[in-house]
């Protein structure tokens, strides 16, 4: 009788401290994540901000010096500079989430085992999913606004109102990739993989993708691939409204495109990554 009603105790506790939905589980998970970024935020600085300057510098404003300026070979811009700038800021965007969805994910998973550890109470797989990705929706959100911030002296910003919305869209992107790429991880049982993603996914979208030349100038068959890959769709869209030359028919399908990779992948992830812990 005792043992009975000890259990029925036990699932009421469990009922009273379960979240109330996705969010509030996430959101629990606040601290953890604050904590860690509180530990290891100098870490991240020379990759999330200092590089992507020193890109800037080089690619834009020393070797663009050399580049005659023509807007209609340029997409718009009225200089390299301005025409490198949005697509640096977009691939900044993606290789940020590289690193924070591949090996810290394998080892929260198989080496220290945070995730099991978080989910040992009345936390799910879908907390700490959306509790992961949105540490790193903050950390391309920070690292976008800066690299926005430290490049608008150089006058490469055409429309004001277009800078504020190609904040979000940073966030967008980042996110496009690191769903999918958050799903991938999470069922992987070796990291050697990485090696693959990293060699053959992201340096041929940051160098193909439209950051740096106009895809227009690859062949017909390079550039079909080009203009279907997630990189060149956020970086056209940061491109346009950077410059002001939005065009809501193409915005909208970038926009769409980008965002069903986000719901792809978040349905993958919960899937792959309940798989993985329950074996």
């Amino acid at each position: 009788m005792a043992q009975k009603h000890t259990q029925a105790e036990t699932r009421t506790q469990t009922q009273a401290t379960a979240p109330r939905g996705t969010i509030d589980g996430a959101l629990r998970l606040l601290d953890y994540w604050a904590t860690a970024y509180r530990r290891t935020w100098k870490g991240s600085v020379v990759s999330s901000f200092v590089t992507p300057l020193l890109y800037v510098l080089a690619m834009g404003v020393l070797l663009g010096g050399f580049v005659e300026a023509d807007p209609d070979t340029l997409e718009g811009a009225t200089s390299y500079l301005a025409f490198v700038v949005p697509g640096m800021i977009a691939a900044q965007s993606m290789t940020l989430v590289f690193g924070e969805v591949t090996y810290p994910v394998m080892g929260m998973i198989k080496w220290n085992r945070t995730y099991y550890a978080m989910t040992a109470g009345p936390l799910g797989v879908e907390h700490v999913i959306l509790a992961h990705l949105g540490f790193v929706a903050f950390r391309v959100a920070v690292s976008a606004a800066v690299f926005l911030a430290v490049v608008a002296p150089f006058g490469v910003h055409e429309s004001w109102w277009g800078v504020l919305l190609a904040f979000p869209v940073q966030v967008l992107i980042g996110l496009a990739f690191a769903a999918p790429i958050y799903a991938f991880s999470a069922g992987l049982k070796s990291e050697s993989a990485f090696s693959l993603v990293f060699r053959l996914g992201m340096i041929p979208l940051f160098l193909f993708s439209g950051a740096f030349f106009p895809v227009s100038n690859l062949d017909q068959p390079l550039e079909s691939l080009a203009v279907i890959t997630p990189l060149w769709h956020g970086v056209d869209l940061t491109r346009m409204l950077t410059l002001g030359t939005l065009e809501l028919g193409p915005a909208l399908v970038h926009v769409a495109y980008l965002g069903a990779l986000v719901v792809l992948g978040w349905w993958w992830a919960q899937r792959r990554l309940q798989r993985r812990m329950v074996v």
